[in-house]
């Protein structure tokens, strides 16, 4: 049987994108997962990045469906002609950086911050991230999943072997030892939130091979949803109390594949994605920065950087803006997400020489660029920035019509509807701005930005004011509103 990998999204129901694969475990059968891949392979051998004989590189995070997914994509790299190589458990940024210089194609199974009952598959072309154009590409590729290769529940019927474990853990770590210095973190004492994380005992290894003394937290052997754009109020409160216990200088942890960074300061708060982003562009000294229209508007207004670019949501997107302003010839391009995932489209000098560029969302570089930074706390390097501040949180569960119904009536509406809505609490509406969603600029100083989430059945609510409690306060009643229009 052979039918397109459009076809057979629409079959299964697991959305396939930019993104690359996500849904339902129960939905992502051998066969689904089979049958993407072999579309992506079939897309990168059209585009000279894949042939017979050819390896590609695979890793996974830790959730319970991850070792079945891999073994699936396995499969069906040696029927496309190739050789799996398998790099094991390991963040996301390690496999792609493994696999950026060996020019070879890989897939990093992970649903990133979604509940374990997902699952996803994240394709990277030899050389960087699948973009928005090469979408239609993928989705027209015919893939064969005919004879007896699944059951009648769409898994394997033999099972698949992995390889042995190449090692994309140590360049990875070599990566930031390098370009830090053996001894860049001696005297700070650094807290490391582990819970699921794939890259929690790799994160540890860094810091103390940076000379940090570091203490082991939160540890869990079941999934834990950490999602570093809206953090949930039991790890507001253990990081709190983790600081007020040991008197650490800071706080950090990932999401569940590790591409996406949380730092805490001395007093156990967590710094916002878009804000870490700042810090970290310019430690680096960057002269352009490509984030999203999401992100905080203190970019602009701390006056750091030569060129501030706005995207889309999705680091798709941010890497399109970053190729640009390379092209233009800028010296040193980065993109960060309010997620916090922070991008290198430049080489940069570091301790040791080189430190060559990683155009994918890494948590590790942003949180180490602010921990060994001669600022006298992370605290202090908060207070240089110009004092706005982000919240942002979700409504669940908001299926993507109802997005699309929102949308519609907030767009169509105007500034009119949406002083309606929110001018209670925000002022009159004063400009409307849809790069993605639709975000709203309010009289008071306030903004609201609502957007349908990419990876799940949700509405994301981020606000922006001029303290962090009048950001908390204009979500809290912004969501509100919308409930209250939907009928939720």
């Amino acid at each position: 049987m052979t039918l397109t990998v459009k076809d057979l999204m629409a079959e299964c129901g697991v959305a396939f994108g930019t993104s690359g694969a996500r849904g339902l475990v129960s939905a992502m059968t051998d066969r689904v997962c089979y049958g993407y891949t072999a579309g992506f392979l079939g897309f990168m051998a059209e585009q000279g990045e894949f042939a017979r004989g050819g390896k590609v590189a695979l890793a996974g995070d830790l959730r319970p469906s991850s070792p079945r997914i891999l073994a699936a994509c396995a499969r069906a790299v040696r029927d496309m002609g190739g050789e799996p190589v398998f790099c094991g458990y390991v963040p996301t940024p390690a496999l792609a950086l493994y696999a950026f210089s060996r020019g070879m194609p890989s897939l990093m199974v992970t649903g990133s911050h979604i509940p374990a009952d997902r699952n996803g598959i994240k394709f990277y072309r030899s050389a960087g991230e699948v973009l928005k154009e090469d979408e239609a590409g993928m989705s027209r590729q015919v893939v064969d999943l005919a004879g007896g290769k699944f059951d009648d529940q769409g898994m394997l019927v033999v099972p698949e072997p992995l390889p042995d474990v190449s090692d994309a853990e140590n360049p990875y770590v070599q990566r930031y030892i390098d370009h830090f210095g053996a001894g860049a973190l001696s005297g700070k004492r650094v807290g490391v939130y582990q819970h699921s994380a794939v890259g929690r005992d790799v994160l540890a290894r860094i810091l103390i091979a940076l000379g940090a003394e570091v203490t082991l937290l939160g540890r869990s052997e079941v999934f834990v949803p950490v999602d570093t754009e809206a953090i949930r109020p039991e790890d507001v409160a253990l990081a709190r109390g983790w600081a007020a216990e040991h008197g650490f200088d800071a706080i950090v942890s990932t999401d569940g594949d590790s591409d996406r960074p949380l730092i805490a300061d001395e007093a156990g708060n967590w710094l916002r994605g878009d804000v870490l982003g700042i810090l970290c562009a310019s430690a680096v000294g960057a002269t352009s920065v490509a984030t999203p229209v999401s992100s905080n508007t203190a970019v602009e207004l701390s006056g750091r950087f030569g060129k501030v670019l706005r995207t889309r949501i999705g680091s798709p997107y941010v890497i399109a803006a970053m190729g640009a302003e390379l092209a233009a010839g800028s010296a040193c391009v980065v993109g960060y997400e309010a997620n916090g995932g922070f991008l290198l489209g430049s080489d940069i000098t570091g301790h040791g020489g080189t430190t060559v560029a990683l155009p994918t969302r890494d948590a590790v570089l942003p949180m180490l660029e602010v921990l060994a930074s001669k600022a006298p706390s992370v605290s202090a390097q908060l207070a240089d920035l110009p004092q706005r501040f982000t919240y942002s949180d979700r409504i669940v569960p908001f299926p993507p019509e109802a997005s699309k119904r929102l949308f519609g009536q907030l767009a169509e509406g105007g500034t009119a509807f949406q002083t309606g809505l929110f001018g209670a609490f925000a002022g009159d509406a004063q400009s409307i701005d849809q790069t993605d969603g639709v975000r709203t600029h309010f009289a008071g100083g306030g903004v609201i930005h609502l957007r349908g989430s990419g990876n799940a059945p949700e509405l994301r609510c981020y606000t922006e004011g001029s303290s962090e409690a009048e950001a908390v306060a204009l979500n809290a009643d912004a969501v509100k509103a919308v409930k209250a229009l939907m009928g939720l």
